[in-house]
């Protein structure tokens, strides 16, 4: 494996991370990067680095953004935003990934990229229903307004810096891993 693959790999996993924090925010960022030279994307995905990618995802992701400080309404687009972070986590992993066998690539995107950003986004919608739950949905815009932070700190970590990226990933995934140890209900 190259330096550049595994460069690629942890762009990938950064950004599907990113993903499931906030699902258009990472799509935009790597647009963003292609288009200003930043990042290559293998020929097939070259699109998104194109003026009407860049502005749709731009769009999508200022409405996600200030969609998710609704109270209530967060609620419902975490509903179906688990699966489209899915989705979007395995989108960018497949379109970083550089001189690896499809097999691998795909298998890769699926299980690191889709996988790690439904299991953020899962630990997501359930912070927020908690948050919902206790506070009648007066907490969630901080909650939101975390999420979103987190979302553009590791995007950028990762295409700037993507081993850090792939660090910041390690580390959200065991303080959510803790998290879950904690309020998870004991055995008999």
């Amino acid at each position: 494996m190259t330096q550049e693959t595994i460069i690629s790999l942890f762009l990938g996993v950064g950004l599907a991370a990113s993903a499931g924090f906030r699902v258009f925010l990472p799509l935009f960022a790597l647009s963003l990067a292609n288009y200003f030279g930043i990042w290559e994307l293998n020929d097939s995905w070259a699109w998104i680095g194109s003026i009407p990618a860049v502005l749709t995802l731009g769009i999508a992701t200022v409405a996600e953004i200030f969609a998710y400080f609704i109270p209530w309404v967060d609620n419902a687009l975490d509903s179906i935003a688990i699966p489209l972070a899915g989705i979007a986590g395995t989108a960018v992993m497949v379109s970083t990934v550089a001189d690896l066998d499809p097999v691998i690539t795909w298998s890769l995107a699926i299980i690191a990229g889709g996988g790690t950003a439904a299991a953020i986004k899962g630990a997501n919608a359930t912070g927020r229903l908690t948050s919902t739950a206790t506070t009648g949905g007066l907490a969630n815009p901080v909650v939101s307004t975390v999420e979103t932070g987190t979302a553009v700190v590791v995007s950028t970590a990762s295409i700037f810096a993507p081993f850090l990226g792939a660090i910041l990933v390690v580390i959200i995934l065991i303080v959510i891993f803790r998290i879950y140890r904690k309020i998870r209900p004991k055995r008999s």
